[in-house]
């Protein structure tokens, strides 16, 4: 993928609906030009062709996820890097602002990193950070794992912190995920009782999905950004989970 259909990539999933001509014009080349670039994200599942525009995808792709609010999921991740000490064993779920997330500790901390996620591994390939990677059934397009075998494993490590990824939260359902196997991962991990934050831009307050992340009281903390609406803030206070909301 290059620079341009990135560009292209990162409009679609923060617009969810844009035109051809829109694409054209931002980007600095022709409707030509970009009907290409579409075609060729639509056969790689990154986005949907439909007549004179093109409509996001809910993808487990992380390189497409990252796409979305890739500029303030930066910002998180910074930020969420700041309340990890030297010498900290973290666990790092799957997600595209935890992978983030994961790259900026390695580069900057003395830590050892616990993840499920393959695509997180690989990213600090390079770094000096130690990176425990958990067993388990390869999904691959989310490039994670995940069912029994995970959930020993989980059981098995100790970590001091652990930075979740949601696809949702609603004050009648509480935080939620699309895949069942990925929530049954999280939820292992809210077992252990270790100070549990949850990292995420606030375009998910309001979504439902169909898998709830349990128990609510083990989620410490959420870290997002500052267009989380004051109805939220409340509804988290009245949860007793603290939040931290990281400026645009």
């Amino acid at each position: 993928m290059n620079s341009r259909q990135q560009t292209i990539l990162q409009l679609v999933n923060d617009r969810r609906r844009i035109s051809v001509g829109e694409l054209a014009r931002a980007a600095g080349v022709s409707e030509v030009t970009i009907r290409q670039d579409l075609t060729l994200l639509e056969k790689r599942s990154y986005l949907k062709r439909v007549h004179g525009s093109a409509l996001a995808l809910e993808s487990d792709d992380v390189d497409a996820r990252m796409m979305s609010n890739f500029i303030l999921k930066q910002k998180l991740a910074q930020y969420a890097a700041t309340q990890i000490n030297d010498g900290e064993t973290v666990f790092i779920e799957s997600g595209s602002a935890n992978a983030l997330l994961a790259r900026y500790l390695a580069e900057r901390k003395h830590v050892t990193l616990i993840t499920v996620s393959h695509y997180i591994a690989n990213l600090l390939k390079e770094t000096e950070c130690e990176v425990i990677v958990l067993g388990g059934i390869y999904q691959k397009k989310s490039e994670t794992v995940v069912g029994p075998l995970t959930r020993m494993c989980i059981q098995q490590v100790h970590f001091n912190k652990a930075f979740i990824g949601i696809d949702g939260y609603h004050a009648e359902t509480g935080f939620t995920g699309r895949d069942m196997m990925r929530a049954d991962v999280v939820n292992a991990v809210l077992e252990k009782g270790v100070e549990n934050i949850i990292l995420t831009d606030s375009s998910k307050f309001g979504q439902i999905q169909a898998n709830p992340l349990r128990p609510l009281a083990k989620i410490g903390r959420v870290i997002t950004d500052s267009r989380l609406s004051l109805d939220y803030q409340h509804q988290l206070k009245r949860s007793g989970i603290a939040f931290d909301l990281v400026n645009e």
